[in-house]
């Protein structure tokens, strides 16, 4: 997520960290460098002038040339800047009216809409434990409904049905009795679309929201259309009371462009986040996260609000008890961690949220990559109960087999077996001396692999306890 402006930023500020001086010559540079940053990131240009002009109005003053460190003094007049720009603090959604609570959502076709009202519906359910009901109003694409429904069923939600040959406000109407009568928290209506802004897909939704009168109208944007998002953004803005914009497709973005770009132009928030395909990829819009991640400072706040939700808390514990009674760290327990780091959206997005993360060597992309990992779990599930339970058994013979089973080669084999050979050793030390032990042990790796565990930088090795 926004790897390219990321990488642009950090390079703008490696001639300016650790100087003991800074002069308004440094300053402007470095200023100048931001700029093209931004630029490059499809920014659009108003909001990276009045940008960089309050960064340059405090970088100037005594807050920068009378710090002991002004280089990273600058780097947090960026920070606070980049935070502000992007809204200051998550905005939640307010759904503090009379139930059912009408969430609208609205947008461009293909900007994700229907995907959205899936993975909010999910998030309400399982983060909020709210009663949802779905619907779709959108009449005029073929299989719309169709594709609503097996959304709402995939993440357990209830579906109001609906016909193409129906009028949206009736849709409309008709959900909301159900949703009164069902005692639903929240009704969803995922609207129709257009492959540009016209007016009678306005009057429709502008009809929606006055039938409806909803404590939400979310903005659904593709965000790497860059500033073309703010700017389609606006136009809705104009027409609808909006409340907040959902970004979508964010994990693609590398710019960055419509994150910086949709909250100035449109004075509205940014809500959530899509992060990815699958139904679970929708993140709460935190700006001070977000601006950390952008400037390589990590997002532990995130990661850790994230493991409490996804990892088997049971398993933990379990794995950590086996340790601590001198048990090794067998094939079943490797297979454990690598499922719950699938969960958690693969070591990519775990190392994204890492302080210098974003900074990791290029080769870690082997290690991320989740085809490494599906890989591993193939080979492991291929293998017998003994041999997962005693890797040490499995010589020659046992590798062709597994590997003919797995569809994969014999050194895929030998590579998994040591890695895990590997993770075992280290997990020894959480016998007796716990975690401290293990900290000290990955402060010194260092090296290439930024304190990560051996074999790291191709043999795709996971984090030693992913499940503490």
């Amino acid at each position: 997520m926004f790897d390219s402006l990321s990488d642009r930023l950090n390079r703008s500020f490696q001639t300016i960290r650790g100087r003991g001086r800074l002069t308004e010559d440094n300053i402007k540079a470095t200023l100048r460098e931001v700029r093209m940053a931004l630029l490059e990131a499809d920014v659009a240009l108003p909001v990276v002038k009045q940008f960089v002009d309050d960064i340059r109005a405090r970088a100037v003053g005594n807050e920068v040339m009378t710090s002991l460190t002004p280089g990273q003094a600058l780097i947090k007049i960026v920070k606070d800047e980049l935070t502000s720009l992007l809204g200051e603090a998550n905005e939640s959604l307010d759904l503090r009216v009379k139930p059912p609570a009408v969430v609208l959502m609205a947008g461009l076709q293909g900007a994700g809409k229907t995907t959205s009202t899936g993975k909010l519906a999910r998030y309400l359910k399982q983060r909020e434990k709210k009663s949802v009901l779905v619907v779709s109003t959108d009449v005029y694409r073929p299989a719309a409904i169709d594709q609503l429904a097996r959304v709402a069923s995939d993440v357990g939600v209830d579906f109001h049905p609906s016909q193409s040959t129906d009028k949206p406000i009736k849709i409309a109407q008709s959900a909301m009795e159900a949703a009164r009568k069902g005692f639903y928290d929240v009704l969803i209506v995922d609207t129709a679309g257009r492959l540009g802004i016209d007016d009678k897909m306005m009057a429709e939704i502008s009809a929606l929201n006055e039938a409806l009168t909803p404590a939400e109208t979310l903005f659904v944007v593709d965000a790497m259309t860059g500033q073309d998002a703010a700017n389609t953004a606006k136009a809705f803005g104009d027409a609808l009371p909006l409340t907040g914009v959902v970004l979508t497709k964010v994990d693609g973005d590398a710019r960055g462009g419509a994150a910086l770009s949709v909250r100035q132009i449109t004075g509205k928030p940014i809500k959530f986040l899509g992060v990815g395909e699958k139904l679970e990829a929708l993140e709460p819009f935190h700006p001070d996260r977000v601006a950390s991640r952008i400037l390589g400072m990590g997002d532990v706040l995130s990661l850790v609000e994230e493991a409490e939700q996804k990892v088997d808390r049971q398993k933990a514990e379990k794995l950590a008890k086996k340790l601590q009674k001198g048990k090794g760290f067998d094939l079943n327990d490797l297979a454990d961690q690598l499922r719950q780091m699938q969960e958690m959206g693969g070591l990519g997005a775990l190392m994204e949220k890492l302080p210098g993360g974003a900074q990791m060597p290029k080769g870690m992309a082997a290690a991320a990559d989740d085809t490494q990992v599906k890989r591993m779990l193939a080979i492991v599930d291929s293998m017998t109960a003994q041999e997962r339970a005693f890797p040490d058994v499995i010589k020659a013979s046992r590798k062709r087999r597994i590997a003919s089973g797995s569809g994969t080669q014999v050194q895929d084999i030998n590579r998994l077996l040591k890695q895990h050979l590997q993770m075992r050793k280290m997990m020894k030390k959480f016998k007796g001396g716990g975690m401290k032990k293990m900290m000290r042990a990955m402060q010194g790796m260092g090296g290439g692999g930024g304190g990560m565990p051996p074999g790291m930088g191709g043999g795709g090795t996971l984090p030693p306890g992913m499940g503490r």
